[in-house]
């Protein structure tokens, strides 16, 4: 059996989806970092058990659920409340944990991003990688950008190319720039104090590839409209309507308050000096 840890903070309108898609398992894990909604009475009438934590950063809300949290089974399975399992990806997962053997330390998963009912295979640039399942005790979590990736690991990562579904547009736009705005301060410290090497560019694997393509190409003028037409045209983002169109017009401008911000700490650095 697989555990499943959820990371919350007001997901009431998210959550419960997100629930019932893992209602298979006999472990699942809420760690909640401050709702004042009905998160925390959502999650005990599924039978999950609460926890709490006040949240730092994605890295290290995921490295406290592997330190505190009495996780019952050697898998482990992270969501985001605004995320789905499907039957597919659960089969896919237990056919992957069956056939694993003792080096594999866990497996990069992909999403498919969902707007307006809407998969978004071209705009998001399908198949996106984050290290989500893991065998207990082979790896860690460190922060990068806004998010996180694997650390500390103890055996080799595989691929599980089925894909669970991502909502990230569930509550509205209003709240997705506001958040973005935030997230665009940490992407342009990391890019820009942390750029993966220049060789990493070159990579086979996906999940040391795009890190890299994002940060060297934050540099390029321009780049956020470079980003908006490969997105939209290149990838044929435009096969997908309205949807496609809006989606690529704010992954733009989020690229564009990266590179806005990566100027602005060039120019304090500077006047630090």
């Amino acid at each position: 059996m697989i555990s499943i840890v959820i990371l919350t903070k007001n997901e009431e309108k998210d959550l419960p989806m997100s629930l019932q898609s893992v209602s298979w398992s006999d472990d699942v894990h809420v760690l909640d970092s401050g709702s004042t909604d009905k998160t925390l009475e959502i999650s005990k009438e599924f039978g999950a058990i609460v926890s709490h934590n006040p949240f730092q950063s994605f890295g290290q809300q995921r490295n406290h659920a592997l330190d505190h949290l009495k996780i019952k089974n050697n898998w482990i399975l992270f969501l985001d409340a605004d995320e789905v399992v499907t039957n597919e990806f659960k089969n896919a997962m237990f056919d992957a944990i069956a056939n694993a053997d003792a080096t594999i330390a866990g497996y990069f998963c992909c999403w498919k991003m969902m707007l307006e009912g809407r998969w978004l295979k071209h705009c998001d640039n399908f198949p996106k990688w984050q290290f989500r399942l893991m065998r207990k005790g082979m790896a860690r979590f460190t922060d990068f950008g806004h998010g996180q990736k694997e650390s500390e690991v103890k055996g080799r990562i595989e691929y599980l190319k089925e894909p669970y579904l991502h909502y990230g547009f569930s509550k509205g736009w209003a709240l997705w720039i506001e958040r973005h705005n935030r997230y665009s301060t940490q992407e342009a410290t990391e890019r820009l104090k942390n750029r993966p090497p220049f060789k990493h560019v070159f990579e086979k694997h996906a999940s040391k590839r795009n890190p890299a393509l994002k940060s060297w190409l934050s540099l390029l003028p321009g780049w956020p409209f470079i980003r908006f037409f490969q997105a939209y045209v290149l990838s044929l983002g435009f096969l997908e309507g309205i949807p496609g169109f809006i989606y690529c017009i704010n992954m733009s401008y989020y690229e564009f308050l990266i590179q806005i911000k990566i100027r602005e700490i060039k120019k304090e650095s500077v006047t630090k000096q």
